[in-house]
């Protein structure tokens, strides 16, 4: 169904809190699915899953890494970890591809990407339609991420329109760089999705400061996994929230457990955020501060015609 402002001045939009299963991407590809059945049966137009949802987040593994030296178990975890990803495009893509469509509903979500040798922490798009509408890869990893998860490029930063507001996502701590979130403003994002892995009470202000910073609607979707679920993995408690463009909190945090989190939303309210602020608008200073984005993608190797 086509979104009509004057006859659907709001929309639903859906978190959903849940933990992947580490090192069985099929049966997390099934949770995704009931997951998503339960955020429509609740009258979702937009689902967010959380980082790294379909493949896994192995939060505490070390996989035996040392400076200068690396063990044969920490290359075997890692193998297992890659086994886990999933191509883009691929079957599992088809598969969420296939389950948007049934739903007829937007889905942002997190998956490890498989390209050539190395991983990618990256949000997927898909449509009302089925079809892979674009992609995120994860700009800076943190930590020990970066030995898991090779960096993306600006390449694929998109700011997508859905007909009911524009979305765009940016991943976990990629939402503590100013620059990045301000190309992001700069491209009119409205419904700015935060899929996370950072469960402490910390993150809901980030969200609540991001929503009022750019007077857009926040999206924050965070894993929850307890470790008997997980074993290999430590804890992780959640903390999904849906913000305003004015900072209110609609939904969440919510840190007891698996969960869907959805608020009615008028994006027409942020018509009236920007009224005082507009931070690459009227409340930039381009004489005095700009900034430059390469969108170009970032091989290495280019091959000569």
């Amino acid at each position: 169904m086509r979104y009509d402002p004057l006859l659907m001045p709001t929309i639903r939009v859906a978190v959903v809190q849940a933990g992947s299963i580490l090192f069985d991407t099929e049966q997390t590809l099934d949770k995704a699915e009931r997951l998503m059945a339960d955020a429509a049966g609740q009258g979702a137009r937009l689902m967010v899953f959380p980082e790294a949802f379909i493949g896994g987040y192995p939060k505490g593994a070390d996989l035996g890494a040392r400076v200068g030296s690396r063990t044969p178990e920490g290359r075997k975890y890692f193998r297992r970890y890659y086994e886990s990803a999933i191509d883009v495009p691929g079957p599992a893509t088809e598969r969420l591809g296939k389950a948007a469509k049934a739903h007829d509903a937007w889905l942002v979500v997190g998956a490890i990407e498989r390209d050539r040798g190395t991983l990618y922490c990256t949000v997927l798009f898909f449509a009302p339609d089925g079809s892979l509408a674009g992609k995120h890869r994860k700009l800076m990893p943190t930590a020990m991420e970066r030995l898991i998860w090779g960096f993306g490029d600006g390449s694929t930063m998109p700011v997508i329109e859905t007909g009911f507001g524009k979305i765009g996502a940016v991943i976990c701590w990629e939402n503590y760089m100013p620059l990045l979130r301000a190309a992001m403003y700069a491209k009119g994002v409205q419904l700015y999705c935060a899929p996370t892995v950072d469960d402490r009470e910390s993150w809901a202000g980030s969200m609540r400061h991001i929503a009022l910073e750019g007077r857009c609607f926040v999206l924050s979707a965070c894993q929850y996994v307890r470790p008997e679920g997980a074993p290999e993995t430590e804890s992780i408690r959640g903390g999904s929230v849906i913000v305003g463009p004015l900072g209110k909190v609609l939904a969440g945090p919510c840190y007891d457990g698996e969960c869907i989190l959805t608020a009615e939303i008028d994006t027409g309210e942020i018509a009236e955020g920007k009224f005082d602020l507009d931070v690459c608008g009227h409340y930039a200073r381009p004489d005095v501060f700009r900034l430059e984005v390469n969108e170009s993608a970032m091989p290495a190797v280019r091959y000569a015609e």
